[in-house]
Parts: structure tokens; C-alpha cells; sequence
């Protein structure tokens, strides 16, 4: 068997993500992959960036999320100078 570099490990983890076409079987993988906590915290921060592509302010997203300000500043540079964020969570 040959073995996978480093960065054809996480070319292989994305593959297979973007591979799912349902939630239920996301679910399944993200359950045996992640931990709760780690679950969650992804859901707080994609909540998060939801909320400040809105329009909302630090201190809006903090009233309605269980997030740090460290946290929050990294999220909000990742949607001012990411990729992701503001290309998969368009506003309306």
C-alpha cells in the first residue's frame, strides 16, 4: 500500500467531503471524525461569519453566539480577506 503525504491526506478528506449529497450522511462522517465540542465550535464559527457577511457588528454576533472575541476576530479576517465565507455564504 502506498502511503499518502500530508497533503494528499487533506486533499483526500476534502474529495470526500465535497463528495456527500446529504446532510444525514455528513452527519455521520463529521460524528466519526470530530468530537462534539469540535463540531460545535465549526458551527460557531460558520454562525458567526453568517452574521457579519448580515452585517452585524462584534458585539451582535457576541449577544447571539457563544463565541470569544479571539475567535470572532479571526472569523471576521477570514471573511474580510478569506475565500470561503463570503463565496458559500452569499447574502440574499
Amino acid at each position: 500500500m502506498e502511503q499518502m503525504s500530508k497533503q494528499q491526506r487533506i486533499t483526500f478528506l476534502f474529495q470526500l467531503i465535497a463528495s456527500i449529497d446529504n446532510e444525514e450522511d455528513c452527519r455521520m462522517l463529521f460524528d466519526d471524525l470530530c468530537t462534539i465540542k469540535e463540531v460545535e465550535n465549526m458551527a460557531e464559527r460558520l454562525y458567526a461569519a453568517k452574521l457579519l457577511i448580515e452585517g452585524n457588528t462584534y458585539n451582535q454576533v457576541m449577544a447571539q453566539g457563544d463565541i470569544s472575541s479571539a475567535t470572532l476576530s479571526r472569523v471576521s479576517r477570514c471573511v474580510q480577506y478569506g475565500k470561503g465565507y463570503s463565496k458559500l455564504l452569499k447574502t440574499e
